[in-house]
């Protein structure tokens, strides 16, 4: 993929920016074309996947590609300009399409990017299909279902890319070392509760495994592994995607609490809702006064959470600091990323690259 912008004649910033722009809209070309695709192989003439066939190559419609970005700029450290790089990069977009049906599931949210989930869409056309049976959990299983398929896709994807098998030998273990890590995670951040908050470290823990590396070093590695990069790019890529996923996590909980919802398609306060021990609210907690912190415990224990309650907490985990200090845990960690990308290591257009992700994961408002 040639850039289409003369050297020296636009801002490094700018110039990253636009590519990266131009990567993301081909992975979700790629994307796009291949489960659909597969869909109407599956599907196309079956009365039960009359709904699947549309919905599921909608699902990738509002995402942010961040993963395919990261995996791609890894291959970049060490590789040419590669549509078959490109199309393997992609295939991370659809393992992410299979953690969010099925985390949509176990979160029963309702909504996803702004429009209906997954489970509530499949639900609905049970009811007006007039079937017998449990709309709901009909909706559920077909959501898992679908969230199989992607799972199953994107290893499809990656295989059939158009790298070669050596090539691919060198990314199958991190592939693989990725989606362990996101269900191991998953569970982990099942039993993660508001209720029993737990400690810092613990709580940072179940982030990066959760989100964190699966969001940024994971497909950095990735790409680089697939690339054939050095031990020292590896380094760098490591230590920067570790502080990068801790912000993006950070930035995730702040906005799951404060974030608007007509930007991001959530209800306002929804984490707070779920009773998640995320890490503003744990940060509240540590950062409490006596006083506070007995007001936020008579929160924890509500039955239900509503509108009057979430203004309440947010009222206190604003007055304790968290809100402020979290914002500045993410700028440290942000600083700390680009300090770690040595161009004498990390090829230059890569690493500016690589300043424009840490900027989108760290300054997004969804």
């Amino acid at each position: 993929m040639a850039s289409t912008m003369a050297a020296g004649t636009v801002p490094p910033k700018e110039a990253r920016t636009a590519w990266l722009d131009e990567v993301g809209r081909r992975c979700l070309a790629e994307a796009h074309g291949f489960v659909e695709a597969r869909a109407a192989e599956h599907f196309s003439g079956r009365g039960e996947g009359e709904l699947a066939e549309t919905i599921l190559p909608q699902f990738l419609a509002g995402g942010k590609f961040l993963r395919p970005m990261f995996a791609y700029v890894g291959w970049r450290c060490g590789g040419p300009e590669s549509d078959a790089a490109l199309r393997a990069a992609a295939s991370l977009e659809l393992l992410h399409c299979f953690a969010l049906a099925q985390d949509d599931v176990m979160d029963a949210s309702a909504l996803r990017r702004g429009r209906p989930a997954l489970h509530v869409r499949f639900a609905r056309w049970h009811a007006e299909q007039g079937w017998s049976g449990s709309a709901g959990r009909f909706g559920e299983s077909a959501a898992t279902l679908a969230g199989d398929l992607f799972l199953v896709w994107s290893e499809q994807l990656l295989r059939e890319s158009g790298l070669d098998t050596e090539t691919l030998s060198r990314g199958w273990p991190r592939y693989d070392a990725m989606r362990a890590e996101l269900a191991v995670g998953q569970l982990a951040d099942l039993v993660n509760d508001a209720r029993t908050l737990p400690g810092w470290d613990a709580l940072l823990d179940v982030l990066r495994r959760k989100s964190g590396n699966y969001t940024v070093r994971r497909p950095l590695e990735f790409g680089a592994a697939l690339a054939g990069c050095g031990p020292d790019v590896m380094a760098a890529l490591a230590e920067y995607g570790g502080l990068v996923g801790e912000a993006f996590q950070f930035k995730d909980d702040l906005l799951g609490v404060f974030g608007d919802p007509a930007v991001t398609g959530k209800p306002a306060g929804q984490d707070l809702r779920d009773r998640k021990a995320s890490s503003v609210v744990v940060l509240a907690a540590e950062m409490a006064d006596r006083r506070r912190r007995a007001e936020l415990a008579e929160l924890l224990n509500l039955t239900t959470v509503d509108d009057d309650a979430v203004s309440r907490w947010c009222e206190l985990i604003t007055a304790t600091g968290a809100r402020e200090r979290l914002g500045e845990l993410i700028r440290e960690r942000a600083d700390k990323a680009l300090a770690v990308i040595d161009p004498a290591v990390v090829p230059q257009e890569a690493a500016d690259a690589l300043a424009v992700l840490a900027i989108r994961c760290t300054e997004r408002d969804q």
